[in-house]
């Protein structure tokens, strides 16, 4: 919904100071909320999508491991606690990219929290954020 996307870009403004303007941000979905997700995210941003179970995560994921990452990046934020991305994470790291994972308390993976450089803990409705990543 696209008081969901809107949401999504409040949390992150509070807690990470992003500048939608000048960061690069790539924001994923599942095919169920693209419509939604893509032309409610204000500000610039590139926008990917994959249909089918983990859709979202596995274009995020594939961005991580075949986009020269840590040639272009010093830092990277990621807004999942998903386990998928324990690898990437460990990998960007060990060459150098800090990276700042950013999710629910009760969503992060252990193996995630300890990839990365930096959490933070979200706190927002449970509901108002559900399939964008």
């Amino acid at each position: 919904m696209a008081q969901q996307v809107r949401d999504a870009q409040h949390v992150l403004t509070e807690v990470a100071a992003l500048d939608f303007d000048v960061d690069h941000i790539v924001v994923a979905s599942g095919r169920a909320s693209a419509e939604i997700a893509g032309f409610e995210w204000s500000g610039q941003r590139r926008f990917v999508f994959r249909p089918g179970i983990d859709g979202a995560d596995l274009e995020l994921l594939a961005i991580l491991e075949t986009e020269r990452i840590a040639d272009r990046f010093t830092d990277v934020l990621l807004v999942s606690g998903d386990a998928i991305f324990t690898d990437a994470v460990a990998a960007l790291g060990a060459q150098g990219v800090t990276v700042t994972v950013a999710s629910r308390p009760e969503s992060l993976s252990h193996r995630l929290r300890m990839a990365a450089s930096h959490t933070i803990e979200l706190n927002y409705e449970s509901d108002s954020v559900l399939e964008a990543a």
